[in-house]
């Protein structure tokens, strides 16, 4: 069963459904698409077949909070990507509102939040449509659980809970409660000034900024400085060959 009620706070114009169950968020927005008249929140209180960047598993404990934002209309590719700098962004002002403790919580490029040094929460990115005419934004955040380290791959930061790691209890439909405005108001800021003040936010809040990290493509890994992410999002490193502008990468600490 689903329910479009919208509290108290709710943003304008943006529309909520709440699932019981469905195989996953991204597939249940990529089924609904075509009734979609504008922005639109698909949470669920359990998935059966999540997943994440590169096709992995995404586990769902009970308790935690899985949701998918729906932006129908067309973005251009490297628009589109720029997205994920504002759902952390929103991520991060959700996190700050449950639990009063903002200085916990660092951004990873390119799309995970960070508690204590361990990850609460990521996105995947996917265009819908066949001519890719909306964006989907699948968050998963371990509000309750977090997965065992044998459950991630080698080298990867950490999994934590919130309840873990700060003793906050907050339900999924409360988190989306603070989740949704946080995001509609940096959509606007998007919207309407560019990218620039998204990435100086994100820059304040940035993991591990100025210090050694390692990318890891398809081909190689690039280890260098994390100077910065430029104008289009990309990570900027400092190696000894010279400045490397990367678009995609698993990050490495």
């Amino acid at each position: 069963m689903s329910t479009d009620a919208t509290p108290a706070g709710w943003p304008d114009g943006t529309a909520r459904i709440v699932l019981a169950e469905v195989d996953s968020t991204l597939n249940e927005a990529a089924r609904r698409i075509d009734s979609l008249r504008g922005p639109t929140w698909i949470m669920a209180l359990n998935q059966t077949a999540a997943r994440g960047r590169r096709g992995r598993d995404w586990r769902h404990p009970a308790g935690n909070f899985a949701a998918t934002l729906v932006l129908p209309g067309p973005l251009p590719p490297a628009t589109a990507a720029l997205r994920s700098f504002v759902a952390s962004l929103a991520l991060y002002d959700a996190f700050a509102a449950a639990t009063g403790r903002p200085g916990s919580f660092a951004l990873k490029w390119p799309n995970d939040v960070l508690l204590n040094g361990g990850k609460v929460a990521g996105m995947l990115l996917e265009t819908l449509g066949p001519r890719g005419q909306a964006l989907s934004i699948g968050i998963g955040v371990n509000l309750a659980q977090a997965p065992g380290a044998d459950q991630v791959e080698p080298g990867a930061v950490r999994p934590v809970s919130l309840m873990s790691e700060t003793g906050v209890s907050v339900s999924p439909a409360d988190f989306l409660d603070l989740l949704a405005p946080a995001y509609a108001r940096y959509e606007t800021q998007i919207t309407t000034y560019g990218f620039a003040p998204i990435r100086s936010a994100w820059l304040d809040r940035a993991a591990r900024l100025g210090a050694q990290i390692t990318a890891r493509l398809p081909a190689e890994e690039v280890t260098g400085r994390f100077d910065t992410v430029d104008e289009q999002g990309q990570l900027v490193l400092s190696t000894p060959q010279g400045p490397r502008r990367i678009a995609a990468a698993d990050v490495f600490f």
